[in-house]
């Protein structure tokens, strides 16, 4: 595979022939008690030993398990959000990062939903621990409200280390408009601006690849799509993580907004639709993983359609 992330992920997904990406959000109160059961008789006595916070740690990790091989197939790449593994301390993250490395070894690319982002020194120390560790996700997505001091450590780490990153943008929560569409005297609102710089920084020296795409990319909720237009002309190079699909109640014509006219240069996340089809009542009857798959094959079709060229 390509060592420059936006050149890996755009050939995973012409392999996968699906621009798609499966969220991984383990809510333990979501969790199919058949992977209770099974974790349990697994474990034993070890299980009965453990306390409630690691008990849940071992669930979501058995969970993602389950749903990364429900999917592995289908798929070019898989999003876990740190949220649900940190809630539950050491033992989350540990399982957090089992859970990236379990999907590495699948053959998916990684991306670590993360938001992180601060002043420099402590932006540093976030990119080292998240982009410079070698069994780490294969990029991760930050907040780029620092301004350009507070991504460079980022940008730089991700550059040195064939990693990628996917910069807040326009995101796809339904309050996004009371800061994020803010417009100055001319009025350029907010994400113009956010769009604008990370145009910039993502077109410096080493960071485009043979495709054309930086491996500094952004996120732009598919909820907006006549802004995902106009972000797609001011950020030409950039590869779109476009959450919204699904659950939030973005179409796919709404997601096909962000690709640019070769049907590129872009991956639909979908969390919840997928990976709780279980509960969903067109899946019912299904055996969890199976109702898993029948949502994933679904919506990478879904995806497929609505953005060829």
């Amino acid at each position: 595979m390509p060592d420059h992330f936006a050149d890996r992920l755009l050939a995973a997904i012409d392999q996968k022939g699906s621009p798609v990406c499966v969220g991984l959000d383990p809510a333990i109160d979501r969790i199919p008690p058949e992977v209770a059961e099974s974790v349990r008789d697994l474990l034993g006595e070890a299980w009965e030993e453990m306390d409630d916070v690691v008990r849940a740690a071992n669930l979501i990790y058995c969970f993602c398990l389950d749903v990364i091989g429900a999917v592995a197939d289908l798929v070019p790449a898989v999003k876990p959000q740190i949220a649900y593994f940190e809630r539950y301390g050491a033992a989350g993250v540990a399982m957090y990062e089992a859970v990236v490395s379990a999907a590495r070894e699948a053959g998916l690319i990684v991306i670590g939903d993360v938001k992180r982002g601060d002043i420099g020194s402590t932006a540093a120390q976030y990119a080292a621990g998240h982009l410079a560790i070698d069994d780490g996700p294969d990029a991760i997505t930050v907040n780029g409200y620092f301004g350009a001091d507070g991504l460079m450590p980022f940008v730089e780490a991700a550059r040195d280390n064939g990693k990628g990153l996917f910069v807040l943008v326009r995101t796809s929560n339904p309050s996004a408009r009371q800061i994020q569409d803010f417009a100055d005297a001319a009025g350029k609102t907010v994400f113009q601006h956010a769009a604008e710089c990370v145009a910039e920084l993502g077109a410096a020296e080493g960071l485009i690849g043979e495709s054309g795409y930086s491996c500094v990319g952004a996120v732009v909720g598919a909820t907006y799509p006549d802004e995902a237009r106009l972000l797609r002309k001011l950020m030409p190079r950039q590869i779109f993580l476009v959450p919204g699909y699904g659950a939030q109640g973005a179409t796919a014509a709404d997601c096909a907004a962000s690709f640019d006219e070769a049907g590129r240069g872009a991956i639909v996340n979908a969390s919840r639709s997928v990976i709780y089809a279980h509960q969903l009542p067109e899946y019912a009857g299904m055996e969890w993983p199976a109702a898993v798959r029948a949502a994933a094959e679904s919506f990478a079709a879904d995806i497929a359609k609505a953005v060829k060229p």
